[in-house]
This record gives structure tokens, sequence and C-alpha cells, in this order.
């Protein structure tokens, strides 16, 4: 699942936060705050598994990562539009796993003036951030779930976030299903 958390734009905002410069020393890679696997419930995991592989499983050569994940069917077919709601998905849920407030969510989306930009010229909005809070908001009023704490240990507290066993996706069918494309 590092995969999607480090793909997260949450995960993106923090990275720059921390790096000065161009390279990305292992100095810095060690103070990055990736999800540490612990934290990855089996519901987290049925969640960003399926949403991970149709991701990543576009192109034959990606198959032997896809029977990892337990699939056996060929590559995904590239739907953009389904791809990017599969990504406002898993932005969402990470700015959750963050624990970021939603007002600073809407604060990060407007440092990522490039995807504004191209938003903005091919929707006439910001479509990301819309998509973003839209499901970020969604997911709020999911009922709540323990995750054990990233900093865990024996005496860690656990921490709640959204119960994704309970969404509902938009996409037909749901990420990481074959079938008829189409959101």
């Amino acid at each position: 699942m590092i995969a999607a958390n480090m793909n997260a734009l949450a995960f993106d905002y923090i990275a720059r936060q921390k790096i000065s410069g161009t390279n990305l020393t292992f100095f810095y890679l060690k103070q990055l705050p990736v999800i540490p696997p612990h934290t990855y419930t089996p519901a987290l995991l049925a969640f960003i598994a399926p949403r991970v592989l149709e991701l990543t499983y576009t192109a034959w050569d990606m198959q032997p990562f896809a029977r990892d994940l337990g699939d056996d069917g060929p590559p995904f077919v590239w739907d953009d539009e389904r791809r990017f709601l599969i990504r406002c998905e898993l932005d969402a849920l990470y700015f959750h796993l963050y624990q970021i407030p939603r007002d600073d969510v809407e604060y990060i989306m407007e440092t990522f003036p490039i995807v504004k930009r191209k938003d903005e010229a091919a929707h006439g909005q910001y479509r990301t951030k819309r998509v973003i809070l839209e499901m970020f908001d969604q997911m709020a009023a999911l009922p709540r779930t323990a995750v054990p704490a990233p900093k865990g240990g024996e005496n860690a507290a656990a921490y709640l976030v959204p119960d994704v066993s309970q969404w509902t996706t938009q996409l037909n069918p749901p990420p990481g299903a074959r079938g008829a494309p189409g959101p």
C-alpha cells in the first residue's frame, strides 16, 4: 500500500514541506510520513488494494504485480474518468488517514497550481479539489473505526478513521472488478 500512500496528494504536500531542494536523499526519505503497514486494517486493505491494482495493472508487463494481489485477469482498460475517480477516492481516504481537517484539505489542494490550472482549462473549475472534498465529506459521514496508531507500540492508542467498508463507490463496476466500463 506504499504505492497508494506515496502517490496521495496529502503525502506530496508533506514531502514538499520537508524537502528544500531538488534531491530526495535517504535522509529526507526517512523523515517522510509513510503510514506503516501495521496501521492498515483488513477493511483499509480491501478498499485500497483493488484501487491500486486497477490504477497500476494497465499493461501485461505488470501481470506479476497483479498476481501478487490475487488477480489473474487481463490488464485493466485505461479510462481517464474512471482513473480520476479512483485517485480521488484514495486521496480523500489518505487525508482522513493523516487526520487532516477539512479546512486544511481545502488549503492543501490550493498548493497544487498546475493541477488547478489544468482542471480550470479543461473543466472550467478546479474539479479535482471539488471531487476530493465531496468524497472527503462523504467519508467523514461514515461510521468511524479504530486503526492502530502510526507510531504504534503496545501502548499506542488507536485513532478513528472512516469505516471504508461502508463506502459506496460511484464506479460501476467497482474498482478492481471487470465489466462494462463507466463511472
